[in-house]
């Protein structure tokens, strides 16, 4: 029933669940959760995280940098495209800009978020973008970078509706997740209220950001319906219709 277009399984600790990576992959399908997308955050440890997952049809993965990992060179483009070019990777990133937590390292952030957009291109793969306080910038070189021909998703987002407008615009997509639950996100819901019913995705981001009633505790994509929830209240539509669209707008924004 839902697709959780972004997660991180290989974060999640498997101490809830007998340190079974299985009976994590079984309360997810209890949920009704048919499909999610594991996304890349390192290079480093891309290789564990593809591992993990090869054998689920159902879990696509992406190949990218998160422009806060700054332990790591500055990804090379030759590297990316390869990587990138695996069947199952079914996106570019996460990437982007965030001067909330690693101003001091813009510059190293959008050579990184440049040598991605080229990977994007080339691989005619769409990008995951991670933004925060970093709007013009983001918004930039997004443009800069032709995302309207490898296609996006501004991932997590909790941005301003000018941003999304923009962003949506230049033909991105919107994610949003467990933020939207919160009490103090009513400027959040009003932005989610508005993206159009072809652009919006949802998603966990676990194990971050447990969506209410879960806040403070471990996320896992099992609680992806609780987003779905929220955004069916905010935009006057029912769980299955936000399952159904949301569905259809990740099949249609990964070429699936």
């Amino acid at each position: 029933m839902f697709i959780d277009s972004h997660c991180h399984l290989d974060r999640i600790d498997l101490k809830d669940f007998d340190n079974d990576f299985n009976l994590l992959l079984q309360a997810i399908q209890r949920a009704k959760v048919e499909r999610m997308l594991c996304v890349s955050i390192s290079l480093d440890e891309y290789p564990a995280m593809k591992a993990l997952v090869a054998d689920h049809d159902n879990i696509d993965i992406s190949v990218g940098v998160h422009p806060c990992d700054t332990q790591e060179d500055i990804v090379k483009l030759q590297q990316l495209i390869e990587l990138g070019a695996d069947p199952k990777v079914i996106a570019i990133g996460e990437t982007g800009l965030d001067y909330y937590y690693s101003k001091e390292t813009r510059e190293q952030q959008q050579s990184s978020f440049k040598v991605h957009m080229q990977a994007a291109n080339e691989l005619g793969k769409p990008v995951i973008i991670h933004t925060r306080d970093a709007q013009q910038d983001t918004l930039d070189i997004l443009k800069e970078g032709d995302v309207a021909s490898c296609g996006g998703v501004l991932h997590c987002f909790t941005e301003s509706w000018d941003m999304a407008r923009r962003a949506l615009d230049m033909g991105m997509y919107i994610s949003f997740s467990g933020i939207v639950t919160f009490r103090n996100a009513a400027a959040l819901r009003e932005v989610a209220q508005q993206v159009p019913d072809d652009r919006f995705l949802i998603e966990t981001d676990s194990p971050y950001l447990a969506p209410v009633p879960h806040r403070g505790k471990q996320n896992h994509p099992g609680w992806v319906g609780h987003v779905a929830e929220c955004l069916a209240e905010v935009r006057g539509n029912d769980v299955q219709g936000i399952a159904e669209l949301s569905k259809a707008n990740y099949l249609r924004l990964f070429n699936l």
